[in-house]
């Protein structure tokens, strides 16, 4: 019999055998990244985050309007554009609807200060309703990040809480067009305009609670017009809580040049799995004239269409498809010989496991177990937050600045886990599953029982989050933090 979990396990293999095709394929192309681009003396921008609910009528609702928490009136999601060298200085208003519904900002991906990371109790107050915080530094990487709260996230993200954070200065050519794609699914019953939960009890326990509806920029499928023949930027951001994607292009040549905002060596994309937090960014050479391409997610079990992009006007070029670079990322890289190893491993709780194995009737057992502490998973066996998250447990490990660690992290356990490292980007090295190229990134998938190690010069210190990226897995114990000092 084909059980759930075991159709995980067999689906991954087919995610795997993808894998290998691109990273086998990287060779095509000769051009590397050009040198890292040194921030400038630049200007300040000042915004305004005011988080409030707001009804909005998006495209893929099917003409209801929903209450969206939000940052700002107007378009959804909120666009931050900055250039290499700027400071943002951002204020967070909370104006959320529910008495002790706090908030705060964390800017997912960025190597900030510590104190503006944007972790409630471990290095800022929770910013209840009515009051504001005020964010300011300025980003040392250029790339394509985004900020969410991390306050009862599940709902924050679930809600469309959320906004796109890009820092210009990383091309080394100009590309012929550049597109943010934000995917995302809703836990939405259309029929109704309504939200369905957005946690569940056997969602949290197994591999996260699915959204019905999905989208990219709140449409289903949209149609993009690029310029025909155009080497074009697609900049995807995975900011579902839970949906594991593997994308892939139909109809056109694409190159993957950066993961979670950091350059690598262009290679052509056969497919890419896109977890909870993570980014691409590819180069597609757009279609013809009135030709058509498709983004797609050929996760098992059938191909889903996710938009698609028409050729409009001249060709903009007519050689062979070699896309520009990004210029490299200003990463320390790892002293592997003197490098610390350390040891994480990721799985169930007693209780996960036990809601895990139950039966498919969302409540079945559930009652009897008192689970209000929600701890189905651990990190090296232990959960956070123990019962709230003003009880800071102690460090998963301390640190010493500007040492150099290898971490080798374990999924022990049948489903996968998309791991967020806050304040410093790592670099993959190696994998018992995975045959992508060596890269850094911020937020690596971890699929079931994979082993895999990753590389990082602890330079930024400070307490730092370490967890889980599908959010209900966060927000049932796999999370904790790592002190760097």
């Amino acid at each position: 019999m084909l059980t759930r979990r075991r159709f995980v396990a067999s689906a991954t293999t087919v995610l795997v055998g993808a894998e290998l095709t691109g990273a086998l394929a990287q060779a095509r192309y000769s051009r590397k990244p050009g040198v890292a681009a040194e921030p400038s003396a630049g200007k300040t921008v000042a915004v305004r985050l005011d988080a409030a609910e707001r009804p909005v009528a998006l495209p893929c609702f099917g003409g209801h309007a929903l209450p969206l928490w939000t940052f700002a009136d107007g378009e959804w999601p909120p666009l931050i554009r900055l250039n290499l060298g700027d400071r943002l200085e951002a204020t967070l208003e909370n104006h959320l609807p529910r008495a002790q519904e706090s908030s705060s900002v964390h800017w997912h991906g960025l190597r900030l200060p510590n104190d503006q990371d944007g972790v409630p109790f471990l290095v800022q107050p929770p910013v209840q309703p009515g009051e504001t915080f005020r964010y300011g530094f300025t980003p040392p990487d250029p790339g394509t990040f985004f900020f969410h709260t991390h306050c009862n996230t599940a709902e924050h993200l679930g809600r469309g809480l959320v906004g796109v954070l890009i820092i210009d200065g990383d091309i080394t050519e100009p590309y012929d067009a550049d597109r943010v794609l934000l995917l995302r699914d809703w836990q939405v019953d259309i029929e109704s305009g309504r939200f369905n939960p957005f946690f569940t009890l056997r969602g949290a326990a197994r591999s996260g609670t699915y959204g019905p509806l999905r989208s990219v920029n709140g449409t289903v499928n949209p149609q993009l017009a690029l310029p025909a023949s155009g080497d074009c930027r697609l900049r995807l951001i995975n900011t579902d809580t839970t949906r594991i994607m593997q994308i892939g292009v139909q109809g056109a040549d694409a190159a993957i040049i950066a993961v979670d905002g950091m350059a690598l060596p262009p290679f052509p994309l056969a497919s890419w799995t896109l977890g909870p937090g993570m980014r691409v960014d590819i180069v597609l050479r757009a279609p013809g004239e009135g030709r058509i391409a498709r983004l797609i997610d050929q996760s098992p079990p059938g191909h889903v269409e996710l938009a698609h992009f028409i050729g409009q006007g001249v060709a903009r070029r007519m050689t062979a498809f070699d896309p520009a670079p990004l210029r490299a990322a200003r990463i320390a890289e790892p002293d592997m010989k003197s490098a610390e190893r350390l040891n994480f491993v990721f799985q169930s709780s007693e209780s996960g496991q036990f809601i895990g194995d139950a039966s498919d009737a969302q409540g079945a057992g559930i009652g009897a177990l008192c689970l209000s502490q929600k701890q189905f998973w651990t990190i090296n066996d232990r959960a956070w937050p123990d019962r709230d998250h003003a009880r800071l447990p102690a460090p998963l490990a301390v640190l010493r600045r500007g040492r150099s660690y290898l971490l080798s992290l374990k999924n022990d356990s049948p489903f996968a886990h998309p791991i967020h490292i806050h304040g410093h980007s790592f670099k993959l090295l190696r994998s018992n599953q995975q045959k992508t190229p060596q890269h850094h990134a911020d937020t690596l998938l971890l699929l079931p029982q994979e082993r895999a190690e990753v590389a990082f010069v602890a330079d930024n210190p400070g307490d730092w989050m370490f967890h889980c990226h599908i959010i209900e897995h966060q927000e049932s114990g796999m999370m904790g933090y790592f002190r760097v000092s």
